[in-house]
């Protein structure tokens, strides 16, 4: 009898497993708890800060998931990379395709191609772009871009917009266009409110991080220019000495509240579900998690007016582009209720396009492809006959 073989992943690019971060640690935990379901051996690596390292690489089991724990002792973004290099050589030494979450550690990743190891890197936003960071870093992250493009065998967009710039790297059939997923959410206790001062349907919320290019200190500003009789949530660390969060605090009206940065599943779900309106500045970057899940919510959206807010949200949601348009669609949503209840209706209408089971089967049919699905076919293993509906691969793996 032929033992059919055990098909292998492992997921680098993240701090770690359980989730408890951000979207990428999210889309982690969705992936590797499918694919351990259906057979898979997975591993995830998990950033360890630490004083002095004694143990650099450390391995235990989650929910069925390797959890490789790595220590460095390093701070901030020198951290980062120590991790990320460490990771690499750790994977480097390992039978499995490495599935890498975003490009900023891409120096690293030809070091994984001359080990003979299968790379599919997820392309995240274009960070370069970002104007918060300074030219060397920007120009950084534009190297590393160009790295990920070429040192990987298979690319994902999470964003039709996203796979049209990354098509400037890599031709259109190394690429796969897989948006990120969320789950239905149809009722949210209102207790979690209570300690914030907040009544459902009361308030406006925003939940990301405060940077300049999500525009946060444009939706305060147009919140705070004129009594509301509601509350606006800003969901985000606020840092001393930082400049803009400095602005952002001083624009505010005695009706905006900054709970900080919240990360209890059930404290935010029901920020969301209860909000009169979800409010989405951000000008940089794909399928954005946060906006998903709010579609997931049946939030009504006030988004910045861009490509990747409107291909995302739909045309039947409500987009501004300066304090002026924002400070009008505020008001219409605060007062119109059949405006609102168009926008939750499409909300949940558009929703549908991002259902994780699909997403999730199309990545795992994608990663079959790259590690050779003809020949792993031949030794017993295909993906199940359900991996192939609803989501496109653009095309076949493309090889250097």
């Amino acid at each position: 009898m032929t033992t059919q073989p055990t098909p292998s992943l492992l997921i680098l690019g993240t701090r770690g497993l359980p989730a408890d971060h951000g979207g990428f640690e999210t889309f982690a935990e969705r992936l590797a708890l499918f694919l351990v379901e259906r057979g898979w051996s997975v591993g995830v690596y998990c950033q360890d800060e630490v004083g002095r390292v004694d143990t650099r690489f450390r391995s235990e089991t989650w929910r069925g998931i390797e959890l490789i724990h790595v220590q460095v002792s390093s701070r901030g973004p020198r951290a980062t990379l120590e991790f990320d290099y460490h990771c690499v050589r750790h994977a480097a030494q390992r039978e499995a395709v490495s599935l890498v979450l975003g490009y900023n550690g891409a120096v690293f990743l030809p070091l994984l191609r001359l080990a003979g190891r299968k790379i599919v890197t997820n392309m995240d936003g274009i960070e370069w772009r970002r104007p918060k960071w300074s030219m060397p870093v920007r120009a950084w992250f534009w190297v590393n871009e160009w790295i990920a493009a070429w040192s990987s065998h298979h690319l994902v967009a999470d964003h039709p917009a996203i796979a049209d710039h990354v098509a400037t790297r890599r031709p259109r059939r190394a690429i796969s266009m897989i948006p990120y997923g969320g789950d239905p959410v149809l009722t949210a206790p209102s207790e979690p409110l209570v300690p914030l001062g907040l009544e459902p349907g009361r308030y406006m919320v925003s939940i990301c991080r405060i940077e300049p290019d999500n525009n946060i200190l444009t939706i305060v500003e147009a919140f705070s220019r004129m009594k509301r009789g509601a509350k606006l949530v800003v969901l985000g660390e606020l840092r001393e000495g930082n400049d803009y969060h400095r602005r952002v605090r001083a624009a505010a009206s005695d009706e905006v509240i900054f709970p900080g940065a919240i990360y209890d599943a059930a404290t935010v779900g029901a920020l969301r579900f209860h909000a009169r309106a979800y409010l989405h500045g951000h000008t940089v970057g794909g399928t954005n998690p946060s906006l998903v899940e709010a579609l997931w919510a049946g939030s009504a959206v006030i988004a910045h007016d861009n490509p990747y807010n409107r291909l995302t949200a739909g045309e039947d949601q409500n987009y501004f582009t300066d304090i002026g348009s924002c400070e009008t669609l505020i008001a219409r949503l605060l007062t119109d209720d059949a405006a609102l209840g168009k926008a939750r209706e499409s909300a949940r209408l558009e929703s549908l396009r991002f259902d994780w089971t699909d997403i999730l089967q199309a990545y795992e049919m994608m990663i079959v492809t790259v590690a050779d699905s003809r020949a792993k076919a031949s030794q017993g293993y295909v993906p199940a006959p359900d991996t192939a509906n609803g989501l496109t691969i653009d095309g076949p793996t493309a090889t250097r």
